[in-house]
């Protein structure tokens, strides 16, 4: 028996918005009905962002920093960050090294007697603002050339108005998503309320086989008597 020998199978915008109103029942005509689809898409979006974290939405980051310098910007649509380490002399093969810095709470980062103190930065205090900046402790010294890696949490891009975009995220979610919007189109069209329950528990099904899929996959060991992941 043939196949297609393809895996490439893949919706648009358009295509995600006419599944979702089919399963909710209804028949998608004008072109306010997209455009309310792809308006209750992006609030969807900010909806995985609470939800928890997306593998898919982890991007490294670095930073050069400069000698007196303590705050910086975060790039545009940073949510959080998960991990941090300064690195000396990047580039350098035989003198490159990377050493942990300690994210702490606000009000440790207010505790601090002395916020000009010059060295190699040992913390870094995140402000989770509209424009998202990091401040680090103590200010970066001219002893070494420090460089700030960083793995940071992106907003999911916003569905756009052309209609053949992609959602930006991988393939695997299509079905949490159609049936995430099929939802959300049955929860505001008074003809779709008998649907409403039940394209719930088919949204909430697919996002826990999505999530639980979507994690990482490392072994790990624990060590008896410490605290040690390896």
């Amino acid at each position: 028996m043939a196949t297609s020998g393809t895996t490439t199978f893949n919706l648009d915008i358009s295509e995600i918005c006419e599944e979702a109103f089919e399963r909710a029942g209804i028949e998608m005509r004008g072109g306010y009905d997209l455009k309310t689809a792809r308006r209750s898409l992006d609030l969807m979006s900010l909806e995985w962002i609470n939800r928890g974290l997306n593998l898919w939405t982890i991007e490294e980051g670095s930073q050069t920093l400069t000698a007196g310098t303590a705050t910086y910007d975060f790039p545009a649509g940073t949510i959080d960050f998960l991990y941090q380490m300064i690195r000396i002399d990047d580039g350098d093969t035989n003198n490159q090294s990377d050493s942990s810095i300690i994210r702490i709470s606000p009000s440790t980062f207010a505790s601090i007697p002395n916020k000009l103190t010059q060295a190699k930065p040992l913390q870094i205090y995140f402000q989770r603002t509209t424009s998202p900046k990091y401040t680090l402790w103590p200010v970066p010294d001219d002893t070494e050339t420090y460089k700030l890696i960083y793995w940071r949490i992106k907003r999911i891009q916003d569905s756009g108005t052309a209609g053949s975009n992609t959602f930006d995220a991988p393939e695997k979610w299509l079905p949490a998503l159609t049936a995430g919007l099929a939802y959300y189109i049955a929860m505001k069209t008074p003809e779709a309320a008998n649907r409403v329950q039940a394209l719930k528990s088919v949204y909430d099904e697919q996002f826990m086989y999505c999530a639980s899929e979507d994690r990482v996959k490392a072994s790990f060991q624990v060590v008896p008597g410490g605290y040690g992941v390896f």
